[in-house]
Order: C-alpha cells, then structure tokens, then sequence
C-alpha cells in the first residue's frame, strides 16, 4: 500500500497531495518522512507542497507542515479553487520563499522554486538561479539552465544544466531520464545514442568527482 499511500499531480504552482482512502494519518507520516529524508528526489528543496484541506485534523496539518518545512519545503493547505482552466498559455510560476505565511526560520531559508506547469518545447529554454520543476516534459531542443536542481515530472529528452552557477550538491531527477546532456555545476554527461526507456524514474549526482545516474522511488 505504500506505493500508493501519497499520490502527486502537478498544480498551477506547485505539487498536490492526496492520500490513499483509510490510510491511517501515522502511516502516511512516516512515508513522507521515508521520502524525505531518503534524498530520492521525491521533492526538491524550495518545492511549494499542497496538502488537502479536509481530510487532516488542524493539529495533523500542523505536523505535516512542520515535516516539510524542516526539509526546506513550502507546505500549504489546498485552496477551495485550487485551479481554473487557463484561458491563454501559462507562464512559469515562482513559488518564493517570502510566500511563507507562519514566519518560521525553516520557511526563511527555502530557496525559490521555479515551477513551468506545461512541456518544455524544443526550442525554449528555461533559464533562472533557483531550481526547477517542470510539471510535464522536455522535449529535444529544450534547455534547462538552473542555478538549483532541476525536478521534471514526465520525460526528459533535452540539455539540462543544475547547479549552474557552481552547485556540486545540485541533483537533476525526471520520471524518465533520456536528456541529450546533462550537466552539474562543471561536469558534463552525454547519453549513449541508443537508451531504452527507465520503468523507475531516475536521479543523476555528482559522486566521486562525476556525474551518476541511479534509479529512484517517486
């Protein structure tokens, strides 16, 4: 069941939780601290998480709240209108650390999160100091140059550079992980010209002075 306990879907500026039906609330505790805590790329410090509104008594909420925020995580509760269809293309949204309403020192020091709710077309290029969430694909011929990490919850078949502005600890993680180039801080890996597509999604890292790529749990 815990594969399942927290489920995730891309929001208009940021990451929506819900939880699995009965799921006791220690349980889906303990897997988001398992998450967390793991470095697997679940969620990329700076992220703006939202939890649901009804389903969490206030001190429940408050705990999940407190979980993230020690990990460098907005937590908010979701909004009665959490999205409206768009009547143009959107732009990206920057989830900041000033957003943080309760004034905790853990809220103070999140780094912005860049979040692009739509695929990257060949072509574009993303480029910001702070890290990035790309809620659906990268297509070849996109660019991603961010000074954070670079999280893309679809397929990533284009040039992404983390760390950009000297960040070693700086992580790229995609559901499936295909990029023409990766880069991290100064170090650079190409993909092989034939590569079969990962069933888990896939997190790359400096380790030893060059570039890793080892599968992950989402």
């Amino acid at each position: 069941m815990s594969e399942e306990m927290v489920k995730i879907k891309g929001g208009k500026s940021g990451l929506l939780l819900t939880f699995a039906e009965g799921a006791a609330f220690e349980d889906i505790m303990e897997n988001l601290r398992g998450k967390l805590e793991s470095g697997s790329g679940f969620f990329l410090r700076g992220t703006l998480v939202y939890i649901p509104r009804d389903v969490l008594e206030n001190d429940q909420r408050e705990r999940l709240q407190k979980l993230f925020h020690e990990h460098g995580l907005i937590c908010r509760v979701q909004p009665l209108e959490q999205e409206k269809p768009a009547e143009r293309e959107e732009k990206p949204q920057v989830a900041p650390a000033s957003a943080a309403a309760s004034g905790t020192k853990a809220e103070a020091d999140v780094q912005e999160m860049l979040v692009v709710n739509k695929t990257v077309r060949g072509g574009q290029e993303i480029r910001t100091k702070s890290s990035v969430l790309v809620c659906g694909n990268v297509n070849p011929g996109a660019q991603i140059i961010a000074g954070g990490s670079i999280d893309v919850r679809g397929t990533c078949r284009g040039m992404v550079h983390a760390g950009a502005f000297g960040d070693t600890s700086a992580i790229v993680v995609a559901d499936h992980l295909m990029p023409t180039q990766i880069r991290i801080a100064s170090l650079i890996a190409r993909s092989p010209d034939h590569m079969d597509v990962a069933e888990k999604a896939e997190r790359a890292s400096i380790k030893d002075g060059q570039i890793v790529i080892e599968p992950i749990e989402r």
